[in-house]
């Protein structure tokens, strides 16, 4: 069947799709008026089956943890599409039918071809507010799904390309900040456009045929070098767990479970085992769970091609009756930025043992979700300011961790200081290296970050969603976890620190108050008295740890002004602490 299609012909198809999916990333970010998008990159958009939403390409751009939800929502869309016309565009931000939280919104259209539908293009945006309790939609007390914000079944915002005013109304009226939502609305829907036009030039060059059997060509492969990889994983049965610090209501961990068989060519995941349905808005609904798994071992093994076929070999049990299934009501506006790497870092924990020259200690593993929201009396108009912030990643066999890298669910980036500032009535007064945060290792974890903001005008509300607080990124193979979020509200020059550490909502804030944040540090990786001192040293030079840290940590006893290693004093402190 697929002799026609020479491998020149099947590369190019499989980078135009790609290609195609690129254009739709850029036009959607160059477009849309929220910084969280234009600046955080925190979307996605790609091509999926006609039939059955299977995932076909996906923008280079894109966040990850959306590779699996946006075909389980497209899914969803397909069973309740009715009645399709060129230009239609579904809305929806349904968590239970497969999606993220609230704000996470995605458009699903009908890819017209000829007459026929060929494929689906859809794209996700997170909004920086859909309702709900508090500005942003981080409700780090919410008990019900109410709480958190607008919630839309699949419906037709755009019919026949045109915009539904009525629908449009709904949605506005439900939302804060609703008069800069139109321009994010309409960023999203000419996203799809471009895609529409350059994926049908793609069909005019080659033919639907042509196309389509590469399209299933590629799907092929890709589950072959899938195999071909886990194969590689010696055969049997590997343990790993992870815990998130609380749910927001309940100040007690969480605990993720996680047990992968591995036979031949497949890997089969257990999360049966991890606690129950929680009061808060840390449950995990399934799309989530099952694309969490898929992110974590496409970091293990980023080199195979994306689509549905990459994701054949793994066979993912349903976590009936935990917090990694959650079903309506149930809260959900930490899942895809908590939870999703606490699953992710349970899969890495497991696999660590099976393959170690692969993995890595655990990275920070928090998007450090925090939204301040208010007026401004300055420009007369309300705002919400989103903060995406960076961590340190884990150490791995051949190097230490990133300092400052971006969250395990995806690309999405802090938005630039300067930009914030002139969004919004805020000034940074701090921006910095997280230190001491970087786990210890022989490759020591990367380090997180230290900011603070003050309020300049009005009086704002301040609410944050984050994890690792309570237990830092896991240590692997002896290196040991990485450092804690931290955050500390200064009112009125009095300091508050929230009782789950890093989850609350509603801080009043007025001019001259502050939000001080440290973001976690990634875990070390092997026996830390197997660094080079010299290494330490230097890290000890630039600011990294302090010369206690690096005797307490390492082993390693510096002499005079911090500038030479004590050999002989340092074999004797590692002797005592080994012994120790």
């Amino acid at each position: 069947m697929m002799t026609n299609i020479d491998p020149i012909t099947l590369t190019v198809i499989q980078s135009g799709l790609q290609q195609v999916c690129n254009e739709m990333d850029l036009a959607f970010v160059r477009s849309a008026f929220s910084p969280v998008i234009s600046e955080a990159l925190d979307r996605s958009d790609g091509i999926y089956d006609k039939d059955n939403g299977e995932l076909i390409s996906q923008g280079e751009l894109g966040l990850p943890v959306f590779v699996g939800t946006m075909q389980f929502g497209t899914q969803c869309v397909i069973e309740r599409a009715k009645n399709l016309q060129p230009g239609d565009v579904y809305i929806v931000n349904d968590p239970y039918l497969g999606g993220t939280h609230l704000m996470d919104v995605r458009f699903v259209k009908p890819f017209f071809y000829k007459g026929e539908i060929f494929a689906w293009l859809a794209n996700t945006g997170h909004w920086p507010d859909t309702g709900g309790a508090v500005p942003g939609g981080f409700s780090a007390n919410a008990t019900e799904v109410e709480q958190e914000g607008l919630r839309l079944p699949p419906v037709k915002l755009y019919k026949a390309g045109v915009l539904d005013d009525e629908i449009l109304s709904i949605v506005l009226s439900n939302i804060r900040i609703a008069d800069q939502r139109i321009g994010d609305i309409k960023a999203q829907a000419a996203a799809l456009t471009v895609g529409e036009k350059r994926f049908t030039e793609l069909l005019d060059r080659y033919g639907a045929e042509t196309v389509k059997n590469s399209i299933k060509e590629l799907k092929k492969r890709a589950a072959q070098q899938m195999r071909a990889r886990i194969k590689e994983i010696p055969d049997g049965l590997y343990e790993g767990e992870a815990f998130v610090d609380s749910d927001g209501v309940v100040n007690e961990p969480l605990r993720i479970e996680m047990k992968i068989r591995k036979e031949d060519t497949e890997l089969y995941f257990d999360m049966s085992g991890s606690s129950p349905p929680c009061l808060g808005p840390m449950n995990s609904v399934i799309a989530t769970t099952k694309s969490s798994v898929y992110l974590a071992i496409k970091h293990i093994f980023p080199e195979v091609p994306l689509n549905a076929g990459t994701f054949e070999p793994l066979h993912i049990d349903d976590p009936h009756d935990t917090f990694l299934y959650a079903k309506y009501p149930r809260p959900v506006s930490g899942c895809a930025a908590e939870v999703s790497q606490r699953i992710a870092e349970a899969v890495f924990s497991a696999l660590v043992k099976a393959i170690p020259d692969l993995l890595f200690a655990a990275p920070a593993g928090t998007s450090g979700n925090l939204c301040i929201g208010g007026y401004d009396p300055k420009h007369d108009r309300n705002y919400v300011m989103y903060v995406i912030s960076g961590g340190g990643y884990g150490g791995n066999s051949s190097g230490d961790g990133l300092s400052n890298g971006c969250s395990t669910i995806g690309i999405s980036k802090t938005t630039p200081v300067e930009v914030m500032e002139q969004f919004y009535p805020v000034l940074f007064e701090e921006y910095s290296l997280h230190q001491g945060s970087g786990g210890a290792g022989k490759q020591r974890g990367g380090f997180g970050v230290n900011y603070k903001i003050k309020l300049r005008r009005g009086t704002a509300k301040v609410s944050m969603v984050m994890d690792h607080g309570r237990f830092g990124p896991q240590g692997v193979l002896g290196g040991s976890d990485g450092g804690v979020n931290q955050v500390k509200v200064e009112q009125n020059g009095e300091p508050y620190i929230p009782e789950h550490m890093s989850k609350d909502q509603n801080i009043i804030v007025e001019v001259g108050d502050t939000v001080h944040v440290s973001t976690p540090g990634g875990g070390g990786y092997d026996d830390p008295f197997l660094r080079n001192p010299e290494l330490v040293l230097h890290d000890v030079k630039r600011g990294y740890y302090s010369a206690k840290q690096a005797q307490e940590l390492f082993g390693v006893v510096l002499s005079g002004r911090e500038n030479t290693v004590d050999l002989k004093a340092t074999e004797i402190s590692r002797a005592r602490y080994s012994v120790g």
